[in-house]
């Protein structure tokens, strides 16, 4: 026995229909807003190139960043590294600068969430990993005392790291890492190189240009 149905009054099937649209322009307003959150994730990307100067705990260097991957860039940098000695035989404390070459893969891991957060990514402001290689070739040195020369040597240090800009073209950085050193002390007339365990600490405030 089919069951006795009641045929819809215009009204109802009028609101019926009112009820659909509603549902329906929710569900494209959801959809719409989703794609837009997504289309945003995807364009998220370390800058093309970043160039800049930086100065910091005894050094000043100039860098530039160029970008493998939406999160992985290739920091080259150039610049001089400082010293300062002091004991009881010297007449006054010495200060030395001497030139650095280095090169660091930065994997800035962050800037998917810094920017769903509506922070600031330019510039490739976020957090990173890196791998810092450095060299510090014998060239020459600037001293306040003479004859002052150092003895080359090379480092791998894995760093951790954060860069926050101030305004349109400042910044600063902080972070540390923990990794080794090998000095050529050979070429220096000692008997042997040696190896060593080396620290790095981050600490510069720098202008982007």
């Amino acid at each position: 026995m089919q069951p006795i149905c009641k045929p819809p009054t215009p009204g109802a099937i009028l609101r019926c229909t009112s009820v659909y649209k509603f549902i329906m322009k929710q569900i494209a307003t959801l959809f719409f807003a989703c794609l837009s959150i997504l289309c945003n994730a995807q364009d998220v990307s370390v800058d093309k190139t970043v160039f800049g100067i930086q100065t910091g705990f005894l050094g000043i260097w100039i860098h530039n960043e160029s970008k493998l991957s939406k999160e992985l860039v290739l920091r080259s940098e150039l610049g001089f590294d400082s010293g300062i000695w002091g004991r009881d035989y010297y007449n006054k404390i010495g200060f030395l600068m001497t030139p650095v070459i280095t090169l660091e893969p930065r994997f800035y891991y962050n800037l998917n969430k810094r920017n769903a957060k509506s922070k600031d990514i330019t510039k490739n402001s976020g957090n990173y990993f890196s791998l810092q290689t450095g060299y510090h070739p014998n060239w020459f040195v600037i001293s306040n005392y003479k004859d002052v020369s150092i003895i080359s040597d090379i480092s791998i240090i894995p760093s951790w790291g954060i860069r926050r800009n101030l305004g349109m073209h400042f910044n600063y950085e902080i972070g540390i890492g923990f990794g080794y050193r090998y000095i050529f002390a050979k070429a220096a007339g000692y008997f042997s190189d040696k190896s060593e365990v080396a620290g790095n600490l981050i600490l510069r405030f720098g202008y982007v240009f």
